[in-house]
């Protein structure tokens, strides 16, 4: 028999206090969306939303920047950032076993008994570098997104194998560890474009911060008047995404349109590719030249879905502002210098609006 809710709060208590998640919703039998999670129409994903770019022209072959194609891969990987801030890559690194087996972690933890989920909420982790939650900032937000969460935060190998999930841990810290060079290769690519050259130590300042998500995404009855994860962008140097063969991925092609016009691409899953967007951090980085990618992720009727990213953004301290290189050349700085953890305090402060994050750091 299915749970009935008779206002917004029992709802928010069983959902978000009590840790049952979209998950618990939808195993109690519920046959309609509550009327929290119904989004306004402007914010609803239409159920054929065409491609209005190839995906084949954002796929790049990272083993080409080993060959005599390296100035084209560049080129390729610096249009796809400063156009849609968006594109996808193959012969990446990682292996495509670890990939399957991230998929497979996922599910395993969220398929559990939610007495298992909840030891991981705010408050009760062991660790405040793991936490289980739901939607993006479910106290904030006047409609909650469909989706659960599972986030753990890297610091050290010790950390994760003591405080992760035992259903996902190996996985996702295989996935941290060897995902680390083509990352860099990534940074490195993007930096040679701009032809601003930094110490090791810079980089590793900027790359300093690694974190896996995996969320869940649970079939819903109403999956039109739902969104996985409303409109934003990533506060993140760079984000590297992992889709299952579901998809539902959509990327904005143009900020400057209005909801009224605007056109967003559907990224479809490809076997062994990884997706990968620039975040806020590398457009401020940049004075405005590369894109972070506005995206939203729409919801299925049909099954449930996985996704895990893996957030790659500066240390806490770090000083965040546009190249001086880049602000001799352009003779304007775009966006204000300002610490980095001010940038990560004011985008988890307020619910997923877009890019209206960077007007934050813009000056």
């Amino acid at each position: 028999m299915a749970l009935s809710f008779t206002d917004e709060d029992s709802l928010f208590k069983f959902v978000v206090t009590d840790g049952n998640g979209v998950k618990g919703l939808v195993d109690s039998g519920i046959m309609e969306v509550p009327g929290r999670y119904i989004q306004p129409p402007h914010e609803r994903i239409p159920k054929q939303q065409l491609p209005v770019e190839s995906p084949e022209n954002m796929t790049i072959d990272l083993s080409e920047l080993d060959g005599p194609n390296h100035d084209q891969v560049v080129k390729a990987i610096a249009h796809a950032a400063e156009t849609l801030g968006f594109f996808q890559v193959v012969n990446h690194g990682v292996p495509l076993e670890l990939l399957d087996s991230l998929k497979v972690a996922a599910n395993k933890f969220f398929n559990q008994p939610v007495q298992k989920k909840v030891v991981y909420l705010k408050g009760a982790s062991p660790s405040p570098n793991v936490v289980y939650t739901t939607s993006f900032a479910p106290k904030l937000e006047k409609v909650l997104e469909w989706k659960d969460i599972i986030s753990m935060k890297y610091t050290n190998d010790a950390d994760a194998l003591e405080f992760w999930p035992n259903e996902c841990k190996e996985a996702a810290l295989d996935y941290v560890k060897t995902s680390k060079e083509m990352v860099k290769r990534l940074f490195g690519a993007l930096m040679a474009n701009l032809d601003v050259k930094l110490e090791d130590s810079r980089i590793d300042t900027l790359l300093g911060t690694r974190m896996v998500n995996m969320n869940f995404y649970p079939p819903c009855p109403n999956a039109d008047l739902t969104v996985g994860v409303g409109r934003h962008s990533d506060v993140t140097t760079l984000t590297i995404l992992l889709q299952d063969d579901i998809g539902g991925l959509y990327v904005k092609k143009d900020e400057k349109l209005s909801p009224l016009n605007e056109e967003w691409v559907d990224i479809p899953p490809i076997h062994g590719a990884l997706v990968v967007n620039i975040g806020d951090t590398l457009q401020i980085l940049s004075n405005g030249r590369y894109k972070s990618a506005e995206h939203r992720v729409r919801t299925t009727s049909t099954a449930s879905r996985v996704s895990v990213p893996l957030f790659i953004f500066p240390v806490p301290e770090e000083k965040l502002g546009p190249f001086s290189e880049l602000v001799a050349r352009d003779g304007v700085a775009q966006y204000k210098e300002l610490i980095f953890q001010e940038y990560i305090d004011n985008f988890y402060g307020n619910p997923h609006e877009g890019k209206k994050c960077l007007d934050f750091a813009s000056i």
